[in-house]
C-alpha cells in the first residue's frame, strides 16, 4: 500500500502574478515517516491540455532573503512569470529545505562551503545524502488535482523520473535556468556535475 495525499485547504490567493487558488496538502507515510506538508498554487484550466508545472522546495535563504549562493528565488519567480505568461499552469512548493536535510543543518553546510567544499561534499561531511528528496507528494498531489499529464518546469532528472514511476507523464521537460549571480557559480556547477541536473551550454 502506498501513501496517498490528502488535501486539507483551500482558498483564493491573489498574487502579484496573478489570481491563483492555494491547496494545502498532507502525506501520511506507510510505516514509521513523518508526515510531509506541501501546498500548491494552481492558476487557470490545468486539465485541457498538460500543464506548465513547477516542483519547487522551499529554500528559506533564497526564497526570503534573497541569498545570491543559490538560484532558488530567481527560479520560483520564473516559474510564477511564465505560469502567470501561459494563464495556467501548477506551482507545488515543498518543505524539504537544503535537499531535504533541514534549516540547521543547511546553514552548518554553508559553513562547510565557506572552507571549500562544494555543496555535495558539505552534506556528506554532515552525514546526509547529496540529496534526500524523493518527491513522492507531488505526484500525489497532481493526481487529487485531477492532473495525469504535465509540462515539467525543471533541470532535474530525478523530478522527471519521480513523476513518471508514480502514473504521472511528464510529456516535456522545460529547462528552468536562470542568470546566476557569481556567488552561485560554482553551486550550478555542482548540481549539473554531481546530481546530474541539465543545463544548455549557456546555463551551465
Amino acid at each position: 500500500m502506498s501513501a496517498t495525499a490528502k488535501q486539507l485547504a483551500s482558498a483564493d490567493f491573489p498574487t502579484r502574478w496573478g489570481q491563483f487558488r492555494i491547496y494545502g496538502f498532507r502525506l501520511n507515510p506507510v510505516g514509521n515517516g513523518k508526515p510531509e506538508e506541501a501546498v500548491a498554487l494552481v492558476m487557470g484550466d490545468v486539465h485541457t491540455s498538460p500543464p506548465l508545472v513547477r516542483i519547487h522546495s522551499q529554500c528559506l535563504t533564497g526564497d526570503v532573503f534573497g541569498s545570491l549562493r543559490c538560484d532558488c528565488r530567481q527560479q520560483l519567480e520564473m516559474a510564477l512569470t511564465m505560469i502567470a505568461g501561459e494563464g495556467a499552469g501548477i506551482l507545488i512548493y515543498e518543505q524539504q529545505e537544503g535537499r531535504g536535510i533541514g534549516l540547521m543543518p543547511k546553514l552548518q553546510a554553508y559553513e562547510l562551503q565557506d572552507s571549500g567544499l562544494d555543496t555535495v561534499e558539505a552534506n556528506e561531511k554532515l552525514g546526509f545524502k547529496a540529496d534526500h528528496r524523493e518527491f513522492a507528494l507531488p505526484a500525489e498531489m497532481l493526481k487529487v488535482l485531477g492532473v495525469k499529464k504535465v509540462r515539467l518546469l525543471s533541470n532535474n532528472p530525478d523530478k522527471v523520473a519521480a513523476l513518471e514511476r508514480a502514473g504521472i507523464q511528464v510529456t516535456e521537460r522545460i529547462p528552468c535556468e536562470v542568470v546566476p549571480s557569481e556567488h552561485a557559480a560554482d553551486y550550478l556547477r555542482t548540481k549539473k556535475e554531481k546530481l546530474g541536473h541539465l543545463f544548455t551550454e549557456q546555463g551551465s
